[in-house]
């Protein structure tokens, strides 16, 4: 590790994102007695956050720890709210996962599936930089609102 990298911190610096704030707002709306309050939105996200090192030192052996996979559900939460926000078209998730880490992950638009991604190795979920989570959370969330905008009737149904 270089000087540089000692000093930056993990995920690089924080970046302004309707999607982090979004992401944030899915994690919040758990804190039913408001022990998260004093947390800022990078503390309460860190998790989402695996470098390189780390995503090494992860061993895929085993069942997914229950953690990764509530990280996971609330990814997409996020990606399925920030869809509705810009569409109009609500649209949930469904998720499946194998005990070895394998799944899949939808979300659906009335009767459209507006995002269908294979997973693997979910035991290893998270992003390098802060800036990559947004960037991953908004290319989902775009990409679905351009499916909705080419099947408005089927999103709609």
């Amino acid at each position: 590790m270089t000087a540089e990298t000692m000093d930056a911190p993990r995920g690089g610096e924080m970046v302004e994102s309707d999607f982090l704030t979004q992401l944030a707002a899915v994690i919040r709306a758990e804190d039913s007695y408001g022990q998260w309050d004093g947390k800022s939105d990078a503390d309460l996200m860190d998790e989402f956050i695996v470098t390189k090192e780390e995503r090494r030192d992860i061993p895929i052996i085993g069942d997914p720890d229950p953690d990764v996979m509530w990280r996971v559900g609330k990814f997409y939460d996020a990606v399925g709210l920030m869809i509705e926000k810009k569409t109009g078209c609500m649209a949930s998730q469904m998720q499946k996962m194998s005990h070895e880490g394998f799944g899949r992950v939808v979300l659906i638009a009335g009767k459209l599936v507006v995002v269908s991604k294979h997973l693997r190795d979910i035991h290893r979920f998270g992003f390098e930089s802060w800036a990559k989570l947004a960037e991953a959370g908004e290319k989902m969330v775009d990409g679905a609102a351009s499916v909705i905008d080419t099947y408005p009737d089927a999103a709609r149904a």
